[in-house]
Formats: structure tokens, sequence, C-alpha cells
């Protein structure tokens, strides 16, 4: 399906919103964002992708543009084999063979479940920060305080507050959270 610049791929849970560019007979690359980004987050490496002869794929995640949950009442969540699970239903939906997975944050963590639990739908893993799949059975045990400090904005928005704020100061909560995550990027205005 295609609306308005996007394909729509139907999933079981979500109509998720992508874009596409490049060769279709190319070989498949999926581009995930993070947080708070967007497919935009990618623009500057589609044409490099094009000019390789790659099929680039660019979705929205869920709870992010158009990409629409079909069921209202499914529950919402960010974890991470709901991610995954995501990513391997674009990719059966899509009908594309094995991709090049590249991601980070939540798009990421998504390519990391995908090559860990379907590594058949997996050609290959780009991932920046690492690879990102969670360690569940120690997720209560704190890390060092430097990182710790780094995951604020996790627990500010599970808050009603942090919902607010969010909802307020989205401009500055992303600058801010691009400066501390890019110390040696120098940012305009035109960025944000």
């Amino acid at each position: 399906m295609f609306i308005g610049g996007w394909r729509v791929a139907r999933t079981p849970l979500l109509d998720i919103a992508y874009e596409e560019h490049g060769s279709p007979g190319g070989v498949p690359v999926i581009l995930l964002h993070g947080f708070p980004d967007d497919p935009r987050v990618y623009d500057g490496t589609i044409d490099g992708l094009e000019r390789l002869g790659c099929r680039a794929i660019v979705p929205w995640l869920r709870g992010y543009g158009p990409t629409r949950f079909r069921d209202p009442g499914t529950l919402r969540s960010g974890q991470q084999a709901a991610l995954g699970a995501d990513l391997r239903d674009l990719i059966e939906a899509v009908r594309i063979g094995p991709a090049i997975l590249v991601g980070y944050d939540w798009g990421g963590r998504a390519a990391c479940m995908v090559a860990a639990l379907w590594p058949e739908r997996c050609r290959g893993l780009v991932t920046v920060g690492g690879y990102n799949i969670q360690d569940l059975a120690r997720a209560n045990q704190p890390g060092s305080v430097d990182n710790e400090y780094r995951a604020w904005y996790q627990w500010y928005f599970n808050t009603e507050r942090g919902r607010a704020g969010l909802e307020q100061n989205r401009r500055d909560i992303s600058r801010l959270l691009w400066q501390l995550w890019s110390p040696n990027w120098r940012f305009d205005a035109s960025t944000w």
C-alpha cells in the first residue's frame, strides 16, 4: 500500500509506514531509527546505498510517525521482544530475503533481536552503541554511576511529569540528549 509518500506494510499488529529507496532487486538494507528520531536521520545515507545498488527500507518504529497499531486495544510496549517481532513482521510483510539490519537505540535493539532470534532474516548487522539486547536477568542490578546518570530520561518518561515535560519541551529535551550523547558534534539552530 502506498500513502502520501510512504508505503505501509500490514503486519499482524501494526500498519508499519516506511520509505523505500534504490533498486527493488538490490541487497535489502533496513535502516532503523531510535529515540527521539525518525527516518530523517538516514537522509544522508540513502544516496550512498542507492549508488551501491541497494534497496533501502526506512520504517517508522512503533509509536512514531504514521505507523499505527491495527487494534486500538493492543498493549503499547517498547519491550525488546516487541521491537524485534515488529522488525521480523516487517521483513515478512515486504517479502524480502535476509537483510542488512542497521540501527541505534530502539532500532538497534530491534536489529539485534532479529539477528539473535531469527538469524535467517539477517544478512548483516550494524548497530551504533554496540550490541544492545538487554540482559533482563540482571536488569535490576545497578550499573556504574556514569552509566546510570545517562539513563535518567528513561525513568523521567515513566512519570506523569515526564510525559508532560516531553509534550511541553520536546525540542529542548531532544537537544539536551543530543548534546549529552554527541558532545563533540557542533549543533546549530538548524539541527534542532
